[in-house]
């Protein structure tokens, strides 16, 4: 007696390997952006026009200079900025790399203000660990096809070349803020 299977007999969808929907990848890559690209672009609202009970320019500004930042109110713009164009790029998914290296740079100076009171909220960082990876992630894997950069004939077909140089890109400069904190 062989050991070797004979697909004849099996119906067509058992010899052949499942391939994966490109549906559900779409449809999970957008509910990861709307959700993920809300949440860091309401972040980036508080801090530029004090909405969702933020500090605002002044008050953001006066958290980056008890944290260590020089010129906090800049410093509250840039952060902003940062998260809410980030934020809204995602969300339509328009230059996604550049969009989810903005989220991660920016996560990853959250990550250092916050350092020291351990992983888990609320004193932890585990929060701002899934919202950078997130990010990270999104500008490594690209949009999926609901996504404005379909229309774009240079990210169309996204390259991981463009995902890592961005990560690259908000690393870099994400560590040259965190050298002129204090």
């Amino acid at each position: 007696m062989s050991a070797t299977l004979h697909t004849d007999s099996l119906p067509s969808s058992a010899a052949q390997p499942a391939t994966p929907s490109l549906r559900a990848y779409d449809g999970g890559m957008l509910l990861l952006r709307i959700v993920l690209g809300l949440t860091v672009a309401a972040h980036g609202a508080q801090k530029l026009f004090g909405w969702f009970d933020g500090g605002g320019i002044a008050g953001t500004g006066q958290f980056f200079e008890m944290s260590g930042y020089p010129s906090g109110e800049t410093m509250a713009l840039i952060a902003g900025l940062s998260e809410m164009l980030g934020g809204l790029g995602l969300v339509l998914g328009l230059l996604t790399p550049l969009a989810g290296a903005a989220v991660f740079g920016t996560l990853v100076n959250a990550i250092a203000v916050k350092w020291g009171g351990g992983f888990f909220a609320p004193e932890g960082v585990e929060y701002e660990v899934l919202l950078a990876a997130a990010g990270a992630a999104l500008a490594l894997t690209g949009p999926g096809r609901i996504a404005v950069d379909r229309f774009l004939p240079w990210l169309r077909a996204h390259r991981l070349a463009y995902g890592v140089a961005a990560v690259m890109l908000g690393a870099v400069t994400a560590g040259l803020v965190l050298l002129i904190r204090n």
